[in-house]
């Protein structure tokens, strides 16, 4: 089991996908069952196409509840890439993945939330960007429930903020989907 696992958002973005001590390194769950329809048009669909491609994301730690369990910065590469109605972000390095759920899409602002399970616990990355060409600025908010190993209920809850820099490295997929 490794010490540390990224987690990035995901965009999902997922998963942003930042390194967090003591959770293994596991792909994460992914739920396709992600459309939310407005006003006749899926999210999905309202994502400008500048979102997909692949980025090189920075994060650094603004605040947290457990100081010992999250790291202060991290670089992470995150590929975006859209199949029918499924954002999918992928950490080629890590090997991460998620199926990313929209929260909401307004302009160049998007939104959205990613759940993984890792052992006995649960990271939820909520992560809100603001696209600027090959450029985004954004926070991830991370929420880390460790579980009960007698009836799965949450024992312990730590939380941490992260500003995030992307910066665009190239086109629409790494890997070509």
């Amino acid at each position: 089991m490794r010490n540390k696992i990224k987690t990035g958002l995901i965009i999902g973005l997922c998963v942003l996908i930042l390194s967090i001590k003591g959770i293994s390194n596991t792909s994460y769950a992914s739920d396709m069952n992600n459309m939310t329809l407005k006003s006749g048009i899926s999210l999905v669909e309202q994502v400008p196409n500048t979102f997909m491609g692949n980025w090189r994301v920075s994060a650094h730690l603004l605040d947290c509840t457990n100081p010992a369990m999250f790291k202060q910065s991290s670089i992470d590469i995150w590929n975006l890439s859209r199949s029918n109605d499924v954002i999918k972000l992928v950490n080629p390095f890590s090997g991460a993945e998620a199926a990313i759920n929209l929260e909401y899409v307004k302009g160049n602002v998007v939104k959205f939330t990613k759940t993984g399970n890792y052992d006995s616990k649960i990271l939820t990355d909520t992560v809100e960007i603001k696209l600027n060409g090959n450029y985004f600025t954004g926070i991830n908010t991370l929420k880390l429930d460790t579980l009960s190993d007698v009836d799965n209920t949450v024992i312990k809850t730590d939380n941490a903020k992260y500003l995030l820099k992307g910066e665009k490295i190239s086109g629409m997929s790494i890997l070509g989907k």
